[in-house]
């Protein structure tokens, strides 16, 4: 069968895999930001009880493997009484996972904000809420973009995994495809390619869109 004989046919459930990919990547890019932040901050904090529990994720989850963890919210949690749908578990365990990576990065950038910043506005009295998210949040994620437009890639790869715990996304459909048909080179050929769209020409734009977002806004570009 040729690569476009296998495409006319096997289109609708690529695209369809495809679909399910974006959006398990865009929960879990959301979900993943979130806890990164929440998690960097926690580790900065001068309560050893808040500071604890972050290096206690953050530990956990960068160094246990992504199967692990997906497996476990998947198939373990429910023996104790919290069961997770496939398609949640698999967004919530990717981003669980990208979420302490990020929470090293947003620790990093927080620090890199010179110090005179952070004496200038203590100086005019902000609040250290208001000092963080007006002065040295907008700074610092000018500094943590570079670095967060390699995590989102790797999150878009991580979200391949899914496809373990039976989640429809672009993987599955293709190891389906491919044990009926064993045409595997044209199979995992355009999975691959598929995937190398979405971080290309997607991904990487937005990411270095951001970036000079954020740059004009703040003044350096």
């Amino acid at each position: 069968m040729s690569t476009f004989d296998f495409l006319v046919l096997y289109w609708p459930r690529l695209l369809s895999g495809t679909g399910i990919t974006i959006a398990q990547f865009l929960l879990a890019a959301v979900l993943g930001v979130a806890v990164s932040l929440c998690m960097g901050l926690l580790k900065l904090s001068h309560n050893p009880v808040l500071r604890g529990a972050a290096v206690t994720y953050i530990e956990v989850f960068r160094g246990t493997s992504l199967v692990v963890q997906l497996y476990w919210i998947f198939f373990v949690l429910p023996l104790f009484g919290l069961s997770i749908e496939k398609f949640t578990a698999g967004y919530v365990a990717v981003g669980l996972n990208i979420g302490a990576y990020g929470a090293e990065l947003v620790r990093g950038g927080i620090l890199s904000v010179p110090k005179g910043q952070w004496e200038a506005a203590l100086a005019i009295n902000m609040s250290p809420a208001k000092r963080m998210r007006r002065i040295i949040l907008p700074q610092a994620l000018v500094n943590m973009l570079p670095p967060w437009g390699n995590l989102m890639i790797e999150l878009l790869k991580g979200t391949a995994l899914v496809s373990l715990i039976s989640v429809a996304d672009l993987m599955f459909e293709a190891r389906q495809i491919n044990a009926s048909t064993y045409l595997s080179a044209q199979t995992f050929g355009v999975a691959l390619i598929i995937y190398y769209i979405l971080s290309r020409f997607m991904v990487t734009p937005f990411m270095r869109w951001l970036e000079r977002h954020m740059a004009r806004k703040l003044g350096k570009a």
